[in-house]
């Protein structure tokens, strides 16, 4: 028999953390894993709509430190230690930065802020742009807190929203889709 997904612990508005802690559903280390888990949704969405444009991107192996980074996130940091959660590395940032750094060869230099418009592909990175800063807000708020998080991963959402930009100007020009300037209001 299969199991069920439901398992009703969590109607009184509480949740585990792996280790077993229990904390509200409005906790902030939730909020930041949630909003990762989101993050990982649009990027998966963004994959989707990139596939039928054969534009490059390292977008699947985005989503898999993403998963590290929710799992770091849904673990209570005092348990952390004793049990087998996966690692974020140097490289992972060092990997944005390259591929970054190889788009940019392509794109021309900007001049302005642009709409985050043009395509449905772009659009849908942008809107992954504004949550994966949200999810950076969220882990930087909970090291305010003293609730611990590693800073790979501040710097790694960090990076990855300025790849998710770099990602949706090269898209844009590979898919052949304006970029629109903002020109501010006078």
């Amino acid at each position: 028999m299969a199991s069920k997904i439901y398992t009703r612990t969590g109607d009184k508005g509480t949740t585990s953390l792996i280790g077993g802690t229990k904390v509200a559903k409005s906790h902030r280390r939730i909020e930041a894993y949630g909003t990762v888990d989101e993050l990982n949704s649009f990027i998966g969405l963004c994959i989707d709509h990139l596939k039928a444009n054969s534009v490059p991107s390292i977008l699947r192996e985005v989503q898999d430190r993403l998963f590290t980074i929710g799992s770091a996130l849904a673990c209570d940091p005092e348990k952390e230690p004793k049990l087998k959660i996966p690692d974020l590395k140097e490289e992972d940032i060092t990997l944005l930065e390259n591929e970054m750094d190889k788009m940019s060869e392509a794109l021309p230099p900007m001049k302005s802020f642009i709409l985050p418009c043009g395509h449905v592909a772009v659009s849908t990175l942008h809107v992954s742009r504004c949550v994966c800063r949200r999810a950076e807000r969220c882990c930087v708020r909970l090291q305010k807190k003293k609730d611990e998080t590693e800073p790979l991963i501040i710097q790694y959402l960090n990076r990855l929203s300025d790849y998710l930009f770099v990602l949706s100007r090269f898209a844009a020009h590979h898919l052949g889709a304006e970029e629109i300037p903002w020109k501010p209001r006078v």
